[in-house]
């Protein structure tokens, strides 16, 4: 009756998960800024982009920057570019389009609605040496600018660099900068559908090294068209490249081939491991004095492998951190599926990861301290403590690193004091509170670990082991697999977070991610029973180790992508790219070792209640 009652506290306490990750998704979705979402806010969506002729629609600057550094942005203005004559106007941004790295500030061009201009100067100016070598170093370093009309992106080039190779002689490198833009609208009825930028290369000014005192004239033009896609869909040529065919049958290729691949590896142990169970199981069944003196094997550990692990205080905190960035995925796959990061949806995603991580500090503080007890732990308080600071911990300090960096550099991806500040009032505010809610929560629960065997007084001492048993193999044997059925779609997801593609797809990545879990669950529970089967009880920490592996495979992945098959260069992005990365796969680490140790509690459990433990 006691198991049973644990048992009902548990499925509670998860029915109270799922509750909150239904309440969460639900206010989301709500709140998105997604124009399918719900019909009123679709209504007042519309009214905001609906204009009149000769209406005036501002193009806003978000950043510029070289184009193989993502990372690397810098507000518009750094470079000499003429200014409105009313002044430069900065838009109030929402707290993810500033984690995004956008500062969005007014253009001197003036695109009014249906209003059509032509070579339109916006200003005239000599450019000094200063000048010359910004342009030339932007040019040089293949920068682009992005801006924002009637909240649709466009991006165009800075310049361009022509190569002379003359008869003799080293080959003399030309730059060119362009200084005239055409702007190509597209509109239906009152609404703004599509906009183009193009770059007029007959009017472009040489600021090569050898020219002194250029005067250049900045203009503009402005051509309106009509066309028949409607405001609805006017986000559907942005979505082109990801829905190719080409690349779609690439995703659906991967999927299969890791799906064939997971299901013969994992039914070729499954079928091992049933057998050599079975076999166990009869072995263990009989009641012969010889055969209990010849013990052998996991039974012959029984006492000892329910001992509980050293550093339990940092394990539940890594279960509880773990189970709450289990969850926080699942609430992000759900708005995704709702269509809530539609493409350049600027911060979206952002802002959904600092609130929900925020809303599901309970679960964290729940879970950690719930076991913590279980363990018999008394200091609860100090396990909380570590469960706050577990990830946010090392995560924040990696954060003033990068940022100062960026200060350093004067670019817009370092966070503003008062956006900082904004952030860790969210965690000293909610996240804390929440933690410590669940962790009393946790504390007072009656459940009980309901360990099947009794644990002796003394631990047993593990046999001499190979060296293929230690952790570091297993860890590798136990990492590769899972990895090898998500490394094609990290490729789409590096490129679409470190560079300018767009990754949309999410129920391709859900069921990648599914896949993921259930081959980590999988691989864990087969390593958990061979090292049991040598007489090895430790196997709290390894099964945790073991799940979490994968994220080392995938930082390892963060080296070949940079140097392969990106361009990205330089301090900066070099230090965002690995680490940013870091701290997302330490995050994996949580998770993913989370999967696999309850996984393999739950088959422990399994086979112990299964035989006669004495």
């Amino acid at each position: 009756m006691a198991q049973q009652g644990q048992h009902t506290n548990r499925h509670k306490s998860w029915a109270v998960g799922l509750l909150l990750a239904v309440c969460v998704c639900s206010v989301a979705a709500i709140d998105s800024t997604n124009a399918g979402v719900a019909p009123s806010y679709r209504r007042r969506l519309l009214a905001d982009h609906t204009y009149k002729q000769n209406d005036p629609v501002p193009l806003y600057a978000a950043k510029v920057g070289p184009f193989a550094n993502p990372s690397e942005t810098y507000e518009y203005y750094k470079l000499p570019y003429c200014k409105p004559k009313d002044g430069v106007r900065y838009k109030t941004l929402g707290m993810g389009e500033v984690v995004d790295a956008n500062r969005m500030v007014t253009t001197p061009y003036q695109l009014n609605f249906l209003v059509e201009r032509k070579g339109e100067k916006t200003c005239e100016k000599t450019l000094t040496d200063e000048d010359m070598s910004k342009f030339r170093r932007a040019v040089m370093d293949d920068w682009y600018f992005q801006m924002y009309y009637d909240d649709l992106p466009v991006w165009g080039f800075i310049g361009k660099v022509e190569k002379i190779i003359p008869k003799a002689g080293q080959p003399e490198y030309k730059f060119f900068l362009f200084t005239h833009i055409d702007f190509e609208v597209k509109y239906n009825g009152d609404n703004v559908v599509e906009i183009n930028v193009l770059t007029d290369p007959n009017q472009a000014v040489d600021i090569s090294e050898n020219t002194k005192d250029v005067k250049v004239q900045f203009s503009y033009s402005v051509k309106w068209t009509q066309t028949t896609i409607t405001f609805d869909d006017r986000l559907q040529r942005y979505e082109r490249f990801p829905l190719n065919p080409i690349h779609l049958e690439i995703h659906w290729f991967s999927i299969i081939n890791s799906c064939v691949t997971v299901l013969l590896l994992t039914g070729f142990l499954a079928t091992i491991l049933m057998r050599v169970l079975k076999a166990d199981f009869v072995k263990f069944s009989r009641e012969d004095a010889s055969m209990e003196e010849e013990e052998s094997g996991w039974k012959y550990i029984h006492g000892d492998v329910f001992r509980f692990p050293p550093s339990k205080s940092l394990f539940c905190a890594f279960v509880g951190t773990g189970t709450q960035i289990f969850f926080l995925s699942l609430f992000i796959f759900a708005l995704a599926l709702i269509g809530v990061f539609y493409p350049y949806n600027r911060g979206a995603l952002f802002t959904a990861l600092i609130v929900l991580y925020a809303l599901t500090a309970c679960i964290a503080g729940y879970v950690a301290t719930s076991y913590y007890v279980q363990m018999e732990g008394h200091g609860w308080v100090q396990n909380i403590l570590v469960t706050c600071f577990c990830y946010c911990g090392p995560f924040f300090c990696m954060f003033m690193f990068l940022n100062t960096v960026a200060i350093v550099y004067r670019s817009t991806a370092a966070l503003p004091f008062g956006t900082i500040v904004i952030i860790l009032v969210i965690w000293g505010l909610v996240t804390i509170p929440l933690t410590v809610a669940g962790g009393i929560a946790g504390k007072n629960n009656k459940a009980d670990f309901a360990a099947p065997c009794r644990t002796n007084k003394y631990p047993r001492e593990v046999p001499e082991l190979p060296w293929y048993r230690t952790a570091f193999p297993q860890m590798l044997m136990a990492g590769f697999l899972p990895f090898s059925a998500i490394y094609v779609e990290l490729y789409y997801i590096f490129a679409s977070v470190w560079g300018h593609k767009v990754y949309i797809i999410w129920s391709i990545l859900l069921i990648v991610y599914i896949i993921l879990i259930i081959v980590t669950a999988f691989i864990t529970v087969a390593l958990t029973y061979f090292q049991l089967a040598v007489e090895d009880h430790r196997w709290w920490w390894r099964s945790f180790l073991c799940g979490g592996s994968t994220a080392m495979f995938v930082y390892g992945y963060c080296f070949y992508y940079f140097y392969a098959r990106s361009g990205m260069s330089g301090f900066m992005q070099t230090s965002f790219f690995f680490g940013y990365n870091a701290m997302v796969c330490f995050g994996f680490f949580l998770m993913l070792g989370t999967v696999g140790w309850r996984a393999s509690l739950m088959f422990v459990r399994r086979i112990y209640q299964a035989i006669k433990c004495e």
